[in-house]
């Protein structure tokens, strides 16, 4: 089977992280894979080195005007995918896009699949008629989790296909201890959280979190990793940098960090934190749960549904610094047995034969 799976990027995000585990696994079955992309910067490669099996397609995205806003930049990406793909559509048995942005730029070329990792309101006139397009418009779609397939199903009546995420487990269960202690030698004892500082990831209640835990915790840094994305959050940035100093605290804002060095990263912290507001299913948080770092999420449904016994809960700033403070005071062996447990059911091979069979139902449509 000819199969392209679409993003909208080469930098480190869940779906981009998504698209390209599930491709591999695809090309371990057999399947003649390719991922297209746009390659931002001047990117001519992914975040990570990708096997060999794969085929890529990163589509040069030459850079804009000065001061170009959000709404122009999506609409030229999807252009500037569009054309490039148009050419080959036709080549490909299967189309799956991972993304609004890539959605909107195959629609035109004929039949889609769309996975929805998560829905989102925008106010940004363009994002959101990117965002409603490619849900209505594909063929066939899919959800990493029933919570999100359920919104989609209630708000547009919809069927979703559900097909959690896989994780990378050995990578994160077997981390290097020298590598674990040079992040320990760096950072000292600290609570983690991975996605950047931006409105879908909490990151107001996270700060406020944490200036409460400090009160009966004074020693664990915040430590934030990732944070590429194509949105403009400066405001955001700066209101929560303006907030920090009110509250006294300092958190270590690493930014992206190398692909190789993100295991022992996680591995090595204290407590890993996830307070989004918005997800579709946590690879983030999965992937902490295979290192065995204590984690503490967002009361959402989905997070409910996706981790189970395996997370401490809370849905507000209190009860987040609460929930932090039991996971460093108390070690539970018994919620990390089954954090790790749960993580190791989640493989991208089991994933990826999921996918085959829907493509082969859809096809039949």
């Amino acid at each position: 089977m000819r199969i392209a799976l679409l993003s909208y990027s080469t930098k480190p995000r869940g779906g981009v992280v998504h698209t390209l585990a599930l491709a591999e696994a695809l090309a371990a079955l057999g399947e003649d894979v390719t991922v297209w992309t746009l390659g931002r910067g001047g990117d001519e490669g992914f975040f990570r080195a990708v096997d060999p099996a794969v085929h890529l397609r990163i589509v040069p995205f030459p850079d804009g005007p000065q001061n170009e806003g959000v709404g122009p930049r999506i609409i030229r990406s999807i252009a500037v995918l569009r054309d490039a793909f148009d050419p080959v559509a036709a080549k490909y048995d299967i189309v799956h896009a991972q993304d609004c942005i890539s959605a909107n730029a195959v629609l035109p070329s004929g039949r889609c699949i769309r996975t929805v990792h998560h829905l989102d309101q925008f106010t940004t006139p363009e994002l959101a008629a990117c965002h409603e397009r490619a849900i209505v418009e594909p063929d066939a779609h899919v959800c990493v989790s029933r919570s999100v397939a359920d919104e989609l199903a209630r708000g547009w009546g919809i069927k979703a296909e559900v097909i959690p995420n896989g994780v990378a487990y050995e990578r994160f269960a077997d981390t290097d201890p020298a590598a674990r202690r040079a992040w320990k030698q760096r950072l000292g004892h600290y609570i983690l959280t991975v996605g950047g500082i931006e409105p879908r990831k909490g990151s107001l209640d996270l700060l406020e979190a944490y200036a409460l835990l400090r009160t009966k915790h004074p020693d664990p840094a915040l430590v934030i990793a990732g944070g590429e994305t194509l949105f403009d959050y400066r405001d955001y940035r700066a209101r929560w940098e303006a907030r920090a100093q009110e509250l006294g605290v300092q958190p270590i804002v690493l930014g992206p960090v190398p692909d190789d060095d993100l295991p022992p990263l996680v591995a090595a912290a204290d407590a890993f934190a996830f307070p989004s507001v918005k997800e579709g299913f946590g690879l983030a948080a999965m992937e902490a749960l295979a290192a065995g770092t204590p984690l503490v999420v967002r009361d959402l449904p989905v997070l409910r549904e996706v981790f189970a016994d395996a997370a401490r809960f809370a849905a507000t700033p209190a009860t987040l610094a609460e929930q932090l403070s039991a996971a460093l005071t108390a070690a539970d062996p018994r919620r990390q047995t089954a954090g790790r447990r749960l993580a190791a059911q989640h493989t991208w091979t089991e994933a990826a034969r999921r996918h085959l069979d829907f493509y082969r139902r859809a096809g039949q449509r």
